[in-house]
């Protein structure tokens, strides 16, 4: 009830500041305020107050502090709060549309992630827009890289190996490639290695350097298994109600903080595989016979998912690909 009554608070607040001089908009984030999707939303917020001169001013609600990260989508879509970021692929389960940018071996770098995101956008934008709901920007955490106790030259190395599973994408990315899918938290990560529960995991340099890989296993192979993207999303009402510039002025800041974020994710990515690196890990290249195994495993994916996602799925795949 407490948490209700705040919400309906806020969305008040917002929706009566478009009468106001000033508006004051809450915005909940799901990350610390270390992390560099937060750090980049806070510039974003800043270059908002700065364009409207102090007329729109967001507040950031970091780490979850407002809403959960599970909340914060439909918190937007019913007024509760004006504006906030989501992890994209969360939504998944709404539309297959959410989770293009999630399926294995389909984009496997930033230039074919940014690809991947202009042949998707325009359908991602049509289906948050029936939902009230207004896409500013997105930006992809570092790419998803193989971590293994020993070198894996071709697809065939897996087979066999315990292999972590935290969803269904890798669950079935595992067995499409003959390994055993585990299913392992993050936190007992190295526990489970130690003891052999698992052998293989995919996740980004971020994750192994923040969990220590380092003390559990050997080997980071740099597939650019796919990047998965942070949006932040706006409710229409409250974006429209807005005067003419100030929508501008949030357009003008949502894209610079695109290419900004875009470019913080490519360093983040340099510097944590460094970390790796530094901390003794074997950090290799894969071989041109495990990456053409593994697209071939993307592909049986991709198609997996035009299926689930109809007509409209498979036009962005074809458009995708054509680039």
């Amino acid at each position: 009830m407490l948490r209700e009554f705040v919400g309906a608070a806020i969305a008040a607040t917002f929706l009566a500041g478009t009468a106001t001089a000033q508006t004051g908009w809450d915005m909940p984030t799901p990350y610390g305020d270390t992390n560099f999707h937060t750090q980049n939303i806070a510039e974003f917020a800043e270059d908002v107050k700065e364009a409207t001169d102090g007329g729109l001013v967001i507040t950031i609600h970091s780490a979850g502090s407002l809403f959960k990260h599970p909340e914060i989508k439909d918190s937007v879509r019913k007024g509760l709060v004006p504006i906030g970021e989501v992890l994209v692929s969360r939504l998944s389960n709404e539309n297959a549309i959410f989770g293009i940018d999630s399926v294995p071996f389909v984009a496997t770098s930033y230039d074919d992630a940014k690809k991947l995101y202009d042949a998707s956008k325009a359908e991602l934008e049509k289906v948050l827009d029936e939902q009230g709901l207004k896409l500013l920007f997105a930006v992809p955490w570092p790419p998803q890289g193989l971590y293994t106790t020993k070198e894996i030259n071709t697809v065939d190395d897996l087979k066999g190996l315990k292999m972590r599973a935290y969803n269904a994408a890798t669950e079935r990315l595992a067995q499409l490639a003959g390994a055993v899918p585990t299913q392992v938290e993050v936190p007992d990560l190295p526990t489970a290695f130690s003891t052999g529960r698992v052998e293989a995991m995919i996740t980004s340099p971020s994750t192994g350097a923040n969990s220590k890989a380092w003390d559990y296993v050997n080997v980071y192979t740099d597939t650019q298994a796919w990047l998965p993207k942070n949006m932040v999303i706006v409710n229409k009402a409250a974006f429209e109600g807005l005067p003419a510039e100030q929508q501008e002025a949030i357009m003008e800041a949502a894209a610079q903080a695109e290419t900004r974020g875009w470019e913080a994710s490519r360093e983040e990515t340099e510097a944590q595989t460094q970390t790796l690196a530094e901390n003794g890990m074997t950090v290799t290249d894969p071989s041109e016979e495990l990456m053409s195994g593994l697209k071939e495993i993307g592909a049986t994916m991709a198609d997996e998912w035009s299926q689930e996602a109809g007509e409209s799925g498979t036009a962005v795949l074809e458009s995708f690909r054509s680039m």
